[in-house]
């Protein structure tokens, strides 16, 4: 692309005419993709069965669509459809955010341990036997407990440097639990819980319901709104703390609150519907070749790129084969590649 065609997109990005086409486009893909959705899979339902449910359902028109119809909607596609929206959109704002605030392209929700810290407490939980709940809350604290431990080396080690002090440190700890994990599933029952926790760390929405998707709602609110409110400082932290601090932003302060609000994201996310890796990698880059750096537009595109490919992901999960493929086998299968092709990049541009 010339250096021309470059500078009329970027001035096209700034212009207000291009960000309400962009918004209705995406609005519009992601609406096309959730009906999609809602149509399609082993039992056959038509856009217009579709449209009737939740014309019955949302706008009280009177139900045309058999009871069975409308149990496959709303008991069973409907869940997965919010729950991958959500799920897609928070591992990408997190991944946005990770990646601004470490400065560093190729960091994701991994990197401080939420992934492994979550996967061993849901782990735990279906050794010893517990319900879902209690497993999914033990996920929620095993991602919290794993970031408060790597912060918690980070304000030990204070003669280095933070930012890297926190990723060496996740990178350890992430270790550590991952081991966890293994010895567990060694001691697991290898006919009842060993495919229960390999199944749930490869990442599921297969038996996820409305009522989940209420239960983390809030924490992912309370999670997303410091990322959305402070999106505009996030542009002076990707500067690195000491010319953020020259422009009057107090690093010490932000930094924390934005990665405990990714952190909170994650875990509700991963508590869900277990580890659905690269997510958090690959989409804002593609979000960020789109709109460019400017988190003010950064963020929101991570978000609505982040739920249409989790959504179109999930679809080809459960109609690819006779058997449903777990979700982290296909975000790895693009993924990984996606990964190589950074690393290439930034060797040549090294060169």
């Amino acid at each position: 692309m010339s250096r021309t065609v470059l500078e009329a997109v970027d001035a096209a990005r700034g212009h207000w005419g291009f960000r309400v086409s962009a918004t209705l486009l995406s609005g519009f893909v992601l609406l096309a993709l959730a009906l999609l959705a809602l149509a399609t899979g082993k039992y056959p339902v038509s856009l217009a069965d579709v449209a009737d449910v939740l014309g019955h359902r949302l706008l009280g028109l009177p139900a045309r669509a058999s009871a069975t119809i409308d149990t496959v909607i709303m008991k069973v596609r409907l869940p997965r459809v919010v729950a991958a929206l959500v799920v897609g959109a928070a591992l990408s704002a997190a991944g946005a955010t990770y990646q601004g605030l470490f400065r560093n392209p190729l960091v994701s929700p991994d990197i401080l341990g939420v992934s492994a810290g979550a996967g061993l407490g849901a782990v735990l939980g279906i050794y010893l036997g517990l319900p879902v709940a209690p497993i999914q809350g033990l996920a929620f604290l095993g991602g919290l407990g794993a970031v408060a431990v790597v912060y918690g080396i980070g304000l030990a080690v204070r003669r280095q440097d933070p930012v890297l002090t926190l990723v060496l440190a996740g990178v350890a700890v992430g270790a550590v639990l991952g081991a966890g994990i293994s010895l567990l599933k060694v001691l697991a029952d290898p006919y009842d819980q060993l495919p229960a926790i390999t199944f749930w760390l490869l990442g599921s929405l297969s038996s996820v319901s409305l009522g989940d998707v209420g239960a983390i709602l809030p924490m992912m609110l309370l999670g997303l709104a410091p990322l959305v409110l402070l999106r505009w400082r996030m542009n002076l932290m990707s500067l690195g703390d000491e010319e953020a601090r020259a422009l009057g932003v107090e690093t010490r302060v932000l930094r924390p609150i934005l990665i405990a609000g990714a952190t909170l994201i994650t875990a509700a996310a991963v508590s869900m519907t277990g580890v659905i890796g690269w997510i958090g990698l690959i989409v804002p880059h593609v979000a960020r070749l789109l709109v460019g750096p400017d988190y003010r537009r950064l963020l929101p595109a991570s978000l609505a790129l982040g739920a249409g490919y989790l959504l179109a992901v999930d679809l080809i999960a459960r109609t690819a084969a006779t058997i449903e493929v777990p979700l982290g086998i296909l975000t790895a299968l693009v993924g990984a590649p996606f990964f190589l092709w950074l690393l290439a990049a930034g060797r040549r541009r090294i060169a």
